[in-house]
């Protein structure tokens, strides 16, 4: 009885259109932010936020970015891990040569060099899709991978050929580099999600995500109704490289310190891509449903055998989160497309209507 809609009037289209309609989600949004901003800064140990919280954040905001490209405009990509890539050689290159200037910012303007070539790797689109479109970001992907071995400049031609995060101050307080602590690490990564999922929540609810679910639906019939195709794939493609590219960043200056060209490689890309299938395609809550299983889950297969006294391997427990998520994945491709999120609405709704069936 207490998450209903009865009483709550809305007198306007803004109100109407809110992002948040019901109080009780409202209320909610604010509860979990507190839990973010204040309880978990404050309760979880150093290691939690470093090796836990801040990487679910990272690939939460990946997940956001492939989400936009595949879940609401239905274009497939493999070359998330490469536009990743570009954002953090990028934001190495203009600590490089823009030392005054405040991390954050360079972080995000990572984030436009990103865009650029993610809307230069998605020309094909214009004439490909499916299949096709898939194996050209697979070859954007291993090109990338390639510049970021055999273009030294790149690293500024260090001997390591490893990008090396330099020490970086807000207020004087360190938010990069060896001396920056997990707390503010983890403040300044979520306060950058936080912002870009609002974003990009208005985003898709907006004219710009409307034309994307219409091509994602169907392209021709979009087409005939005005829709501008060229210009709505690569628009689809830069938004998401760009939050793949401030992702990048923020995985190597935020919370590896350090990062090899092989941070960037297939795999990672396929990983991001797992987070969107289970989470749910279309749907930026399944993004972040998707990040905190499939990296939380080899932490639950180490910790639970060890509540009952049993030693498991790390290789036994990656093997059983490779058939587990195999597993899942083709469970939700089988019988539930949008994944975890879709659990969610239901359950969501399953409340509203308590105790009427459903």
């Amino acid at each position: 009885m207490f998450y209903r809609e009865t009483g709550q009037y809305k007198t306007d289209y803004a109100a109407d259109m809110a992002l948040f309609p019901i109080r009780q989600d409202r209320i909610g949004m604010m509860l979990i932010l507190f839990v973010a901003f204040v309880v978990i800064p404050l309760t979880m140990s150093s290691f939690v936020l470093s090796a836990v919280m801040i990487p679910i954040l990272v690939f939460s905001l990946a997940s956001i970015g492939l989400n936009l490209l595949t879940g609401y405009t239905g274009l497939i990509s493999l070359g998330t891990a490469g536009f990743m890539g570009v954002g953090a050689y990028a934001t190495y290159k203009f600590t490089t040569w823009l030392p005054d200037v405040n991390i954050v910012v360079l972080i995000l303007l990572s984030g436009f060099v990103s865009a650029a070539v993610g809307a230069l790797f998605g020309l094909p689109s214009l004439r490909i899709k499916g299949f096709y479109l898939a194996v050209a970001t697979l070859a954007a992907q291993f090109f990338l991978s390639w510049c970021f071995v055999r273009v030294p400049w790149l690293v500024n031609y260090n001997v390591s050929n490893a990008i090396e995060v330099p020490t970086r101050t807000i207020f004087d307080i360190p938010v990069t580099g060896p001396n920056a602590s997990p707390v503010v690490r983890y403040l300044v990564v979520l306060t950058i999600v936080v912002a870009m999922t609002w974003a990009a929540s208005n985003i898709v609810r907006g004219r710009i995500g409307r034309s994307w679910m219409a091509v994602r639906d169907m392209d021709i019939a979009a087409e005939l109704i005005g829709i501008r195709l060229y210009r709505t794939k690569l628009l689809a493609f830069a938004i998401s490289s760009f939050y793949c590219g401030v992702a990048g960043a923020l995985m190597v200056f935020l919370w590896l310190g350090a990062a090899e060209a092989d941070s960037f490689n297939i795999n990672q890309s396929f990983i991001i891509l797992f987070m969107v299938i289970i989470g749910g395609l279309g749907s930026l809550i399944g993004s972040f449903f998707g990040a905190t299983f499939i990296w939380g889950l080899p932490i639950v297969l180490r910790a639970a055998p060890e509540f009952f006294g049993v030693a498991v391997k790390s290789a036994t427990v990656e093997h059983i989160q490779f058939m587990v998520v195999g597993a899942l994945i083709i469970f939700f491709l089988v019988v539930e497309p949008h994944g975890l999120a879709r659990l969610w609405q239901i359950g969501k709704q399953k409340l509203r209507v308590w105790p009427f069936p459903y």
